[in-house]
């Protein structure tokens, strides 16, 4: 049975509310196809929220078993070993593919339709995010690849916030978050991090302090700019240890 955008959009939501994530993404799947890949900002966070729900949990099993993988070492037989490794391999293809689709939803599909600004920003930010979910799984040149096709995307997606959005947007913030992240993790560079992390924390709060400025909108930025700070602090306090470390 063929349905209506509108059903499909109940569907959805009565989805989400379930947590039967990958019947939210079907659904939207289908909208996506309704709407020539014009979704409204209901359809694109529920799309949003059912992807980022399902890479996360793929990403907590797999820092579970990495870290029993490394406890149980040399401490039990290695056709143990040989099972955990087997059901990593097994997490790391589910999170493989899940990453997969909604890149191929992204570059084939909303980038594409997506309009000027806060929109193109918002889903530029998601192709970062999801080849720097599939660099942390991958090795070697796949990894490589992954990265640069990351750093690629999180540029591409700043400069063109830094043109369209104001510094305390939401979307914009939580693109910088993310970036920064990027470099801390990926690119093994915390002094980027910091670099990005406090630029785009100072400009925020330069903007939001201003009277003018709408209150909803500094609501909504307030805990990506709490988040942003803590990152901060926490790499500074990493680079500092590494300093003193290399000092002695």
């Amino acid at each position: 049975m063929t349905l209506s955008r509108l059903d499909s959009v109940f569907i959805a939501r009565i989805a989400d509310q379930a947590e039967r994530y990958q019947d939210v993404i079907a659904q939207l799947k289908n909208v996506i196809t309704f709407s020539n890949a014009q979704l409204t900002v209901e359809e694109r966070n529920l799309l949003s929220v059912a992807y980022k729900n399902i890479t996360t949990n793929h990403r907590a099993s797999w820092r579970t078993i990495d870290t029993l993988q490394k406890q149980h070492a040399g401490r039990v037989p290695w056709q143990h070993m040989s099972l955990i490794r087997r059901e990593k391999d097994r997490i790391e293809q589910d999170l493989i593919e899940t990453c997969k689709d909604i890149v191929e939803l992204l570059e084939r599909f909303l980038i594409p339709a997506a309009n000027p600004g806060e929109e193109k920003v918002f889903y530029c930010k998601m192709r970062g995010d999801y080849y720097r979910y599939l660099a942390e799984m991958t090795k070697g040149q796949t990894r490589e690849q992954y990265s640069s096709t990351s750093l690629d995307a999180y540029k591409f997606a700043y400069k063109h916030a830094t043109c369209t959005l104001d510094p305390a947007h939401p979307t914009r913030l939580g693109l910088a978050l993310n970036f920064a992240v990027y470099y801390h993790d990926i690119g093994q560079s915390p002094d980027r991090a910091c670099f990005l992390a406090k630029h785009a924390l100072d400009e925020a709060v330069a903007v939001a302090s201003d009277p003018s400025f709408s209150t909803q909108s500094v609501e909504d930025a307030l805990m990506i700019l709490q988040l942003l700070k803590d990152d901060l602090l926490l790499w500074s306090a990493e680079m500092q240890h590494g300093k003193n470390g290399g000092s002695k």
